[in-house]
């Protein structure tokens, strides 16, 4: 007789949407995953990439039992060792080098899944209680995550249900068909009655081909856009005077700021017509209620902590704040933080006094080759030499910018490395163990959201495979390897998740949690609608205390900033997620690879034909960093004088070994030192015909 339940779970990945989900199990096993239909923002709906997700987790090439590298590194030579032998080697190596410097101990970690339980707890308790380096986690948001908090006080926004009534929706910087699914069902909604939709990005996406119009701007020329936005309000007075007075501070510098940045000179810098600069702005200023979702996609430039500040200025500017479906969304994450127990979860007083370095997650190529105590360019001293590296939820060989360090890094013969994963990444390839992880449907976690305000439960559905453990069960036994006997080591992961949601502070029980698989945070209808913004003041801060006004800041390259490197790299590249990947999951699973296809790079004809570049052809891009061969494809969907080159492949799929980036480089932003992704000049030519 077969014995059929279905479980209550949440999608774990780094996505705005976390999906309610609820799980299918027959006999013990998983058989179907798909959206729970009550869910409000869900509503049933899953991508096609979690939809897929018992295949990844009973993936043939699944990571089930602990690994020792045998041949050199790189080499891909592993034996299987007991959980015994894995574990007591780890934390006896972690101990020699503690006992000489517990900072030369760097964690490496970011969203392979976005749980409050097996992301950053047991974890976080582990690496605080040993003294060793901090990581800097910059690789996703962080430019527009300060840019928004300096603006709001916090990463504070909409709720994503009310763009079902705005009557116009700004879609920038996002692909939202792609990363942001359930968003575009409100979007959609809003179309179907008479809403506008206009989409802002450099690529024309499947989002831009389904929305009113495409402004195809040049790579990080957003904070320019906004200023002359602003100059068309401005001249116009297509301003609400009344909401400026009363819940902004600083509008009149920035008001002279943006009077410099007329229609024409927008259209110079931007690659654009003035035209669409005041076609924007008139549809912007007169119709309410108008609401913008922004998305990291425009951040991931030098200048895009600025640029986030001068968009979310601008609904301040025209009052949309007022109406429940007017105002912006970038991330809700700002809400969840102060009703989460992220002190209890991750107990920095196990510190104990010390301060360790803290390492950027998004120049580790260069860290792990820097020597001890080398002169950084602000004049510090480095510290210790990165001696052992242990990652988790994270493919950092694949993901981290200016891959060629980065992999340098990893093959320093002098570097121990402990990875984490569910499957041999390019990442676990270079490691001396491989610990095997649970996926999401094998262990218990709870989550909030960046892009809705649920907190949402999920409950193991199948006993691990093989000999796979959940990550606080890894760090809670090398803990006790470790000697570390504090009480909180030898919590259970129902008591973490019990700590993450305190019902006094959050208004959310875990208890109502598991009945219900998910909760809303009790929040006002139109946050901002008189303004209380979570500043000191209450007002958005326009004039920060500490940055100034923003101002529209160049790339690090461009024929303007960078002439000379310009006239060998003529093209600007940007990487944008191909549509079944989420960063470097999933690409492995075999049918959406199959959906996908191949490592591709998307070319306007206008820059194709010169080359000789065609479609099908395999082609060379390049730059002083590298060269990464992949298939080129001659389309509209890149803008003359951009490439895009879709991400994030695993290297060892690609034809020659390598990814996009190889070629991106490890200068931050403005704000937050994020990464500059979509930063960067390349030359692109044929490397070999195209092929049928």
């Amino acid at each position: 007789m077969t014995v059929t339940s279905v479980v209550r779970a949440a999608c774990p990945h780094d996505c705005p949407d976390t999906c309610a989900m609820l799980v299918t199990v027959e006999d013990g096993r998983a058989i179907k995953v798909h959206g729970d239909p009550a869910h409000p923002t869900t509503m049933g709906a899953l991508c096609t990439k979690v939809s897929r997700y018992p295949e990844r987790t009973y993936h043939p090439e699944r990571v089930l039992h602990p690994l020792r590298r045998v041949g050199p590194k790189g080499s891909k030579r592993f034996v299987r060792v007991s959980w015994d032998e894995a574990l007591g080697d780890v934390a006896a190596r972690l101990q020699s080098i503690a006992a000489r410097d517990p900072e030369a101990i760097v964690p490496y970690s970011y969203a392979g899944t976005m749980g409050l339980v097996q992301g950053e707890s047991m974890a976080a308790r582990f690496f605080h209680r040993l003294g060793a380096s901090r990581l800097d986690r910059t690789i996703c948001s962080a430019a527009g995550g300060a840019g928004l908090a300096a603006t709001y006080g916090g990463k504070v926004g909409m709720h994503v249900e009310h763009f079902a009534e705005s009557r116009l929706i700004v879609i920038w910087g996002s692909n939202s068909i792609t990363s942001n699914l359930h968003f575009w069902a409100f979007a959609q909604a809003a179309k179907r009655n008479g809403a506008k939709l206009i989409c802002i990005d450099p690529r024309r996406t499947d989002t831009a081909d389904k929305c009113h119009q495409h402004i195809a701007l040049l790579p990080g020329t957003d904070g320019a856009l906004a200023l002359g936005v602003m100059h068309e309000l401005i001249g116009n007075d297509w301003l609400d005077h009344d909401y400026i007075e009363r819940h902004t501070e600083g509008w009149p510098k920035l008001r002279e700021r943006a009077l410099e940045w007329p229609p024409e000179r927008v259209a110079a810098t931007c690659g654009i017509t003035a035209d669409e600069v005041r076609g924007l702005a008139r549809d912007y200023g007169s119709t309410a209620p108008a609401a913008i979702r922004l998305n990291y996609g425009m951040q991931r430039v030098r200048g895009g902590g600025n640029a986030t500040r001068l968009i979310a200025i601008l609904p301040c500017l025209v009052g949309a704040w007022r109406h429940r479906a007017g105002g912006l969304l970038l991330s809700a994450s700002g809400w969840f933080a102060p009703r989460v127990g992220d002190a209890a979860l991750k107990r920095p007083d196990l510190l104990g006094g010390r301060r360790p370095r803290t390492i950027n997650m998004s120049t580790i190529g260069d860290d792990l080759l820097r020597e001890a105590d080398e002169r950084l360019p602000d004049g510090s001293r480095f510290g210790p030499r990165i001696e052992a590296l242990v990652v988790y939820n994270s493919n950092p060989v694949a993901v981290a910018p200016e891959s060629p360090k980065v992999l340098a890094g990893f093959r320093r013969d002098d570097l121990f490395t402990v990875v984490l994963e569910h499957f041999m990444t390019d990442t676990a390839d270079e490691a001396d163990f491989v610990l095997p992880a649970t996926t999401q449907l094998e262990h218990l976690d709870v989550h909030t959201s960046y892009g809705h305000t649920y907190a949402l439960i999920n409950e193991p559905a199948i006993a691990p495979l093989g000999e796979a453990r959940p990550n606080t069960q890894i760090f809670r036994e090398l803990a006790a390897r470790m000697g570390f006997d504090d009480a909180c080591f030898k919590e259970s992961d129902e008591a973490i998740a019990r700590q993450a949601f305190d019902p006094a502070r959050s208004g959310i029980a875990f208890d109502t949690l598991r009945e219900h698989g998910w909760a809303k945070l009790q929040l006002a209808e139109a946050p901002f609608a008189n303004g209380n913004f979570p500043t000191r003041s209450g007002r958005c801060m326009i004039d920060s205390p500490t940055l100034g006004i923003p101002d529209h800041v160049p790339n690090h390259e461009t024929p303007a900033t960078t002439p000379e490197l310009a006239a060998r790299y003529p093209l600007a590249m940007i990487s944008p997620p191909a549509r079944h990947h989420l960063n470097s999951t999933f690409v492995n699973v075999t049918s959406l690879r199959a959906i996908e296809g191949e490592p591709l790079v998307e070319i306007h004809p206008d820059d194709a034909v010169p080359r000789g570049v065609v479609s099908g052809a395999l082609v060379r891009v390049f730059n002083d960093r590298g060269s990464y061969l992949c298939k080129a494809e001659v389309a509209t969907r890149a803008r003359p004088g951009v490439v895009n080159g879709l991400g994030i492949w695993w290297r060892k799929l690609g034809p020659d070994g390598t990814n996009v980036n190889e070629l991106t480089h490890q200068r931050v932003t403005d704000l937050g030192a994020g990464p500059s992704f979509y930063d960067c000049l390349v030359q692109v030519e044929v490397a070999a015909p195209a092929t049928a």
